[in-house]
This record gives C-alpha cells, sequence and structure tokens, in this order.
C-alpha cells in the first residue's frame, strides 16, 4: 500500500479504509483513484467522506468497481467500493 496518497487509510478485517473527510477536491478522488490503481487492490474498500463524491463514481465504473452507501457516523458518507467480476 502506497504511503503517497491525501487522506488517511488503514487496512482492517474488512478490508482497506480510506478517509478523505476535510480534503479538498481534487484529493478526495486522486487518493481514492490512486489506492484502487495499486496493483493487487481487489477490495473491498471503505471510504469515509464528509460530502457525496458524484464525480467520482463514473470515473469508480470507468475502472470497474462498484459502489454502495453503508451507514456511518453522523454526517459521514461511507461508501463500500468493490470489484466488479
Amino acid at each position: 500500500m502506497s504511503t503517497d496518497f491525501p487522506g488517511t487509510y488503514w487496512v482492517e478485517q474488512d478490508g482497506l479504509h480510506i478517509d478523505v473527510r476535510g480534503l479538498g477536491p481534487p484529493d478526495p478522488m486522486v487518493a481514492i483513484l490512486g489506492h484502487l490503481e495499486t496493483p493487487g487492490q481487489t477490495g473491498p474498500v471503505t471510504v469515509h467522506h464528509d460530502r457525496n463524491p458524484i464525480y467520482l463514481f463514473p470515473e469508480l465504473a470507468e475502472h470497474g468497481w462498484t459502489s454502495r452507501q453503508i451507514p456511518g457516523e453522523e454526517g459521514e458518507v461511507r461508501l463500500l467500493l468493490t470489484l466488479l467480476t
């Protein structure tokens, strides 16, 4: 896992977590897509965001990933990203 991307990230039993809350554009997209393009990254990936990243969704589809919103903390948009097979 690279450390060259903006935001905070960690690995738990359920996969990689990327926290981009508080980052201004384009840093959240740079961080998320950068991690997804890391060799060997097959997901799942949980994204912790402070807004609905509407411009991210077409990029995810283009890279073969899908997303769905899952419950998160108050004021957080939490997305679960999975690689399409």
